[in-house]
């Protein structure tokens, strides 16, 4: 999950009729000599730049190996994303993977896939829906990464005051990074107290009405965690606009290039900082052994780093 940013196609763009209702989407065919399989890729939002970092790795690999990809854009909408996997089956792909738009109402169309007997594959968000196999998960540990994220705020505000979060409780990845950030504030920073949860849908509009109103609600606020660096920039923009940059301590989560530039230039603490182009390398290469007939582990952690600015 990462900030909104101009989107950049690699590979060949195709006609809108290819995938119906789909108006961003893009196909690369298999290379001369390859297997000619084709992996249908339906990602969450390939507005934010971490999709995007993602699609572009996985086109990568997936030509080193000769399979054809085909990359749709989510839009974050599960009943488009439904409509996606339908599409793909009906064009017989020999795997798809998903970026959950819903954690849980995804079920169905895993289900859709497992029954024309085509493995799926989660990157970045899970399933947690009751039915529906899939072959293997790989995703940041966000558990790991949101008590990073706890540690870069507690010792900005040397283990005292009240923050907020600007959460997406929807998805799982972001449940993960929430609950290990809860779990270090209380374990290593008791003085912090978390005054507000509240949803912003990981958005930077959304975020940034919501800081609006936690900035009224709690005028001592003395920081802000966003969930993705949209929730964080959105967040930012806010307190800056009320004259309260650098009082309050931001961090946000991914460390995109728009994030790195505010932490740079010291308006934001820092962030953890994802691999979005080793999630998508990785997720082509458990497609590859299974395609192999090797089983893939069931979990793939990518662990997740610190970034608070440009080291001189």
């Amino acid at each position: 999950m990462a900030s909104k940013g101009l989107r950049v196609i690699i590979g060949l763009s195709v006609a809108s009729a290819l995938l119906c209702g789909c108006s961003k989407q893009s196909v690369r065919a298999p290379a001369a000599g390859g297997s000619g399989k084709m992996i249908g890729v339906s990602l969450l939002d390939l507005e934010a730049q971490f999709y995007q970092a993602m699609e572009a790795s996985m086109k990568t690999e997936a030509a080193k190996f000769g399979y054809g990809i085909s990359v749709v854009d989510a839009n974050r909408d599960q009943a488009r994303q439904t409509s996606q996997v339908d599409d793909f089956l009906s064009r017989h792909v020999a795997a798809v993977v998903l970026s959950p738009a819903d954690s849980k109402a995804v079920g169905s169309a895993i289900v859709e896939a497992n029954n024309s007997d085509v493995p799926v594959f989660t990157a970045d968000i899970a399933s947690t829906a009751a039915k529906g196999l899939v072959a293997s998960h790989i995703a940041s540990d966000n558990l790991q990464g949101g008590k990073v994220a706890a540690d870069l705020l507690g010792k900005a505000l040397h283990g005292s005051g009240s923050v907020a979060i600007i959460d997406e409780p929807e998805v799982t990845s972001v449940q993960d990074r929430v609950r290990g950030f809860k779990d270090e504030l209380s374990a290593k920073f008791p003085g912090i107290k978390i005054v507000a949860d509240q949803t912003a849908g990981g958005e930077r509009a959304r975020a940034s009405s919501v800081a609006d109103n936690l900035l009224q609600q709690y005028p001592g606020l003395a920081g802000i965690f966003g969930i993705n660096d949209d929730s964080a920039l959105g967040a930012l923009s806010s307190v800056e606009s009320a004259g309260k940059g650098g009082k309050i301590k931001i961090v946000g989560y991914d460390a995109n290039p728009e994030a790195k530039k505010a932490i740079d230039a010291g308006r934001m603490v820092g962030d953890p900082e994802q691999h979005p182009d080793l999630i998508g390398k990785l997720t082509i290469d458990a497609i590859h052994d299974f395609f192999d007939g090797k089983k893939p582990p069931k979990r793939i952690p990518v662990t997740v780093g610190s970034y608070t600015g440009r080291t001189h």
